[in-house]
């Protein structure tokens, strides 16, 4: 752990996480710059507790690296908010909170007494974020979905893969982190429009609609030209930009297509002078032809000369070369790159903390950086209702009431 500055970024604000899987991240971001997070999980535990991977060895409910990693900093109660007296724990806690993450099906939350307008009555600059498949409206708003099925609906999983292939999801749940990135930045606004106005919002995040916005500009070239972008993945989009297969891995070369062949000459012209057989011909005229370089005659030209000579280097020796001559030429780094990459280690990036069991885990800190209010990671992922006594007690119940509770399996 590290030391807490004396005032951090968020400090002040009170968030209630509710959001489960789909939203636990947003809540891990405001947590992190000093938000207090209070995860409201049920009795059996966050779903999240049961995502693999986990921790070698290890079957218990604190084992999953996910959650580990997307509730540091958080306190959790675990509450049964199918019960009349969870729902009024609840209300009690959303008095005292400036926002609320939730993920369920539209309409869930209201049939517990939850939903924005019933909770506003006593709070009323509270700001609800829900975060769903496909927002809180419209034909498709009651349907259920993965990643997958936003990544697929959103057309994103259109344009991942081999131009031969079916389409490829992305590693990981990108349209679960779009998602959880928009609400965080729509959620920051609002609550802090809610401190100026006094009146609090609800935001409705659809994940589906984060996925359609990271669709670089696929939508315009239909929209423009009547163009469907098609999906290439490491082949050449023009002749001399795509991947190609080196020494120890794969590089990324971009050598034509933006700005009239910009770095066209400066890459022939290394070429030449690494006495690349074949390089003469990029000087002829049709290789500074847009349409010739998208034809699978130029794209085969350039394989056979470049493919060969990039061979019998590593990404370490071609990047080099590239960023001396400043052609964008980028390595394709695995997972050992990155964890031994100078730079992160230079910005301790990554960062070590221990789980309730002194387990020591290392996971990624935070891409970003705060002068005055840092980043902090204060304490680990909590276990299940670990902190449930002191969050009631906070909003006033007492010891016997508490315990009442507990009889009745109302909280844990």
């Amino acid at each position: 752990m590290t030391s807490t500055p004396e005032v951090m970024a968020l400090a002040g604000i009170t968030v209630l996480d509710v959001a489960g899987p789909l939203g636990n991240y947003c809540g891990k971001l405001f947590a992190d710059l000093g938000a207090r997070v209070i995860l409201i999980e049920p009795l059996i535990g966050s779903p999240s507790r049961h995502v693999e991977p986990r921790i070698a060895g290890r079957d218990d409910s604190d084992a999953s690296l996910t959650f580990q990693y997307q509730n540091t900093n958080k306190e959790s109660i675990a509450l049964d908010l199918e019960s009349d007296i969870g729902t009024q724990v609840f209300h009690r806690l959303a008095e005292r909170c400036s926002l609320i993450l939730e993920s369920e099906q539209p309409g869930k939350m209201a049939d517990r007494g939850l939903d924005f307008a019933q909770l506003r009555r006593a709070n009323p600059a509270l700001t609800l974020t829900s975060i769903t498949a496909f927002g809180q409206s419209g034909p498709f708003a009651h349907w259920l979905a993965t990643d997958l099925t936003a990544m697929g609906m959103g057309g994103m999983l259109y344009l991942a893969g081999y131009p031969d292939t079916a389409p490829m999801v992305a590693c990981g749940e990108q349209a679960v982190g779009a998602a959880n990135l928009f609400a965080a930045v729509a959620s920051l606004a609002a609550v802090y429009d809610a401190e100026v106005s006094g009146s609090g919002q609800h935001v409705d995040v659809s994940m589906q609609e984060c996925v359609v916005m990271g669709m670089e500009n696929a939508v315009q070239f239909y929209d423009l030209e009547g163009t469907i972008r098609q999906r290439n993945a490491g082949t050449q989009r023009l002749a001399g930009t795509g991947v190609f297969e080196c020494e120890d891995g794969y590089i990324y070369l971009m050598a034509g297509g933006i700005g009239s062949n910009r770095f066209w000459k400066t890459t022939t012209d290394w070429l030449i002078e690494e006495g690349v057989i074949g390089a003469e011909q990029f000087r002829e005229e049709r290789w500074n032809n847009q349409e010739f370089l998208a034809s699978d005659e130029a794209k085969h030209l350039f394989g056979e000369v470049f493919t060969p000579f990039v061979r019998k280097l590593t990404k370490r020796a071609l990047h080099a070369k590239g960023r001396t001559r400043r052609i964008p030429l980028a390595p394709i780094c695995d997972t050992r790159d990155i964890a031994g990459d100078p730079q992160r280690e230079f910005r301790r990036y990554f960062v070590d903390t221990q789980d309730a069991h002194g387990t020591t885990l290392h996971m990624p800190g935070a891409p970003y950086r705060l002068s005055a209010t840092p980043w902090q990671l204060r304490r680990h992922a909590p276990q299940l209702g670990e902190h449930t006594r002191e969050i009631l007690s906070w909003v006033g119940y007492t010891d016997t009431e508490q315990e009442a509770m507990r009889q009745q399996g109302v909280v844990r």
